[in-house]
């Protein structure tokens, strides 16, 4: 038997010591212009809410889905505090995949699993919009982490988006952005 904690025990403890990030990402900010007005929205390994609250005071009706119950209590506070409501799901994606639905947003930063990211875009309703915002390799240059088993290489997400079905790539590019990550963005577009 292992000493090492399970996935769920370790976030949870992260989120013990420290709430996360309060303030949406800079990415979804930049594509704000191509997201829905209302609808549904998932914010796939949201931690404590950042970008699932952003998207709630949009008017999206939002679920939260991470692995840790400990983040997603914080996020139900956050919720509270700013008179919207969020779904909390406690979910392991790696093992479980995304919640079954359809979504006219889909949003997943800082995770990657390929999988979970192919079967989300194949979740996005028609005119829906998946924002993809993740740390390549090249990253390990400048950071230590996220850990290399985390990171896509380089060019990874293109090709894994090029091979998707019935969705447009609307953004696909890798660039050492302004807080000096090294970060894939992609946009994902289903066609009405």
């Amino acid at each position: 038997m292992s000493d090492r904690p399970s996935p769920s025990d370790h976030w949870d403890a992260r989120y013990r010591h420290h709430d996360g990030p309060e303030t949406v990402s800079d990415f979804l900010v930049v594509h704000q212009a191509r997201l829905p007005a209302t609808g549904r929205a998932v914010d796939l390994a949201g931690g404590s809410g950042r970008n699932a609250l952003w998207l709630a005071q949009r008017g999206m009706r939002t679920t939260l889905v991470d692995i840790s119950t400990v983040a997603l209590d914080i996020a139900v506070r956050r919720a509270a505090m700013v008179g919207v409501e969020l779904e909390p799901v406690a979910r392991d994606l790696e093992a479980e995949g995304p919640p079954e639905g359809t979504w006219d947003v889909i949003v997943m930063t800082n995770f990657w699993d390929p999988a979970v990211l192919v079967a989300a875009a194949t979740q996005l309703s028609p005119g829906g919009v998946l924002l993809f915002g993740q740390p390549t390799q090249r990253n390990l240059e400048r950071h230590e982490r996220p850990g290399r088993r985390h990171l896509p290489a380089e060019g990874e997400v293109a090709h894994l988006a090029a091979s998707m079905a019935d969705v447009d790539v609307v953004v696909c590019d890798e660039a050492w952005r302004p807080d000096d990550r090294h970060e894939v963005h992609l946009v994902l577009h289903r066609p009405a």
